[in-house]
């Protein structure tokens, strides 16, 4: 069979339809949005063994080869772990490292055993870092909306917000699922404002720290838009293929991506 672009996934097999809801739950680690909602996934093909094929794409050929592997091998886990899939092949696309990588997850080679000595971080660690940096955004994107939304609160009233003082939109399921990949409290008497290892902050460092965590989300924020673009640049194609982005909604600052009918 061959490749199917994601744009004809309408009519797909229930196979093809159950792999594109698998990889929606892979993240782009610096991007922190799912490779589906970016436009990464190229193509899904599965034939008549059920045996997969996925094609991933990047926005540049010098895209980080670290964020590369990672995602394409979380991109390969996800996919394994379908029931009734006999084979599961991972193919990176038009990167610098393509053959490489492509090589190590055919040998499971895993991270380092594919980069041998240029491999200076595990894929745990680097996960690790990115997953923080998201669940710093995700804070700060609730709290700063929570400011927006009461012109009676303060920055330094912050303190005192817990989980479930904050409403029940897009944002608040969001820093929850952060703060679970931490293993922080997701219990609604718990402190919004706290570190990666759920430590408060002190009240007095409430202003100065917000404006940290407000430079990491708009660091995040703008890399999305701009890799979003280079990747339609790169790949015309890939514009039927991204999703909006879901902080678009409630953030006004955010500038609105093309949108796409998405296939459930």
């Amino acid at each position: 069979m061959a490749a199917r672009p994601l744009t004809q996934e309408v009519s797909a097999p229930p196979l093809v339809q159950q792999a594109r809801k698998a990889l929606d739950t892979v993240f782009d680690p610096e991007l922190d949005e799912p490779i589906t909602d970016l436009g990464f996934v190229r193509s899904i093909d599965v034939d008549a063994d059920r045996r997969l094929t996925v094609r991933l794409r990047l926005p540049t050929s010098f895209c980080s080869p670290n964020f590369a592997y990672l995602m394409a091998s979380d991109a390969k886990d996800a996919l394994a772990a379908l029931p009734g899939v006999e084979a599961v092949t991972v193919l990176l696309d038009d990167h610098h490292d393509s053959d490489l990588i492509n090589r190590g997850l055919a040998a499971d080679a895993d991270y380092r055993g594919t980069f041998g000595a240029e491999a200076e971080e595990s894929l745990d660690e680097l996960r690790l870092i990115f997953r923080r940096k998201a669940h710093t955004a995700a804070m700060e994107r609730v709290l700063t909306s929570l400011l927006r939304q009461d012109p009676a609160l303060t920055e330094e009233k912050l303190h005192e917000v817990v989980l479930g003082d904050l409403p029940d939109m897009a944002t608040t399921h969001a820093l929850l699922r952060r703060r679970a990949a931490l293993g922080l409290g997701v219990a609604p008497s718990d402190l919004v404002l706290v570190d990666e290892h759920g430590h408060p902050w002190p009240p007095d460092e409430i202003p100065l720290r917000l404006r940290f965590a407000r430079s990491v989300r708009v660091s995040i924020d703008g890399n999305a838009h701009f890799c979003r673009g280079l990747l339609r640049t790169r790949y015309p194609e890939s514009a039927a293929d991204q999703s909006p982005r879901a902080v678009d909604a409630t953030d006004p600052t955010c500038v609105p991506s093309p949108s796409k009918e998405r296939v459930s």
